[in-house]
């Protein structure tokens, strides 16, 4: 990955029959529901786990439709994880931000290494939901969603998602991940899952 680029894209990235086993899997999830991310993320659904590199086997046995997607994405360098389900339909929109979402946990916590984005379905014609990706005020990059895309970048990108302006579901699923030291890591749960479901 360039400093320059700052990130990387690799199309067809899975078997196309495991994004549609991928899809039902986190569609047909009980704690996919409204997000529980911050105002940055408007309309839009998912939920989020967070987990240190010891707590992937709870992980995986919560949700093991995710096992192919770890297995490819994870650096072996991190150590802490915040994994989401996201998905925009039209009228959603996600405004510029920097990856922190373990700050709840610690506040002074560092940026991401890297985030980890596969795109699992996009409606076709979709209009807007690009990912725009930012070192200051420069813009490096403007990703167009299409499926079985994977897209990773720096983690102290500035990024956002253009708003949605057409029918159906944008779906992606994003790992920040973070090699965090002994004073960060022993703040963070070794699994927990984020969610505003009320029925787990």
């Amino acid at each position: 990955m360039s400093a320059l680029a700052g990130h990387t894209q690799t199309p067809a990235a899975f078997d196309p029959a495991y994004l549609d086993t991928l899809q039902k899997g986190i569609r047909g999830c009980r704690f996919f529901t409204v997000n529980n991310l911050n105002r940055d993320f408007v309309g839009t659904r998912g939920f989020s786990v967070v987990f240190r590199r010891e707590g992937l086997p709870q992980v995986l046995a919560e949700f093991p439709v995710f096992a192919p997607y770890l297995d490819r994405a994870l650096r072996g360098d991190c150590n802490a994880f915040y994994l989401n389900p996201l998905q925009l339909e039209g009228g959603s929109r996600v405004d510029p931000h920097i990856d922190r979402s373990l700050r709840s946990y610690c506040k002074d916590i560092s940026t991401p290494l890297a985030v980890s984005v596969l795109y699992v379905a996009v409606p076709a014609g979709l209009r807007g939901g690009a990912l725009v990706l930012q070192r200051g005020r420069r813009t490096l990059a403007k990703v167009v969603p299409v499926a079985n895309l994977l897209v990773v970048f720096d983690g102290d990108l500035t990024h956002s998602v253009e708003r949605v302006d057409s029918p159906g579901l944008r779906l992606s699923l994003v790992c920040e991940q973070y090699l965090l030291d002994e004073r960060e890591l022993a703040a963070i749960p070794s699994y927990r899952i984020e969610t505003r479901a009320k029925t787990y």
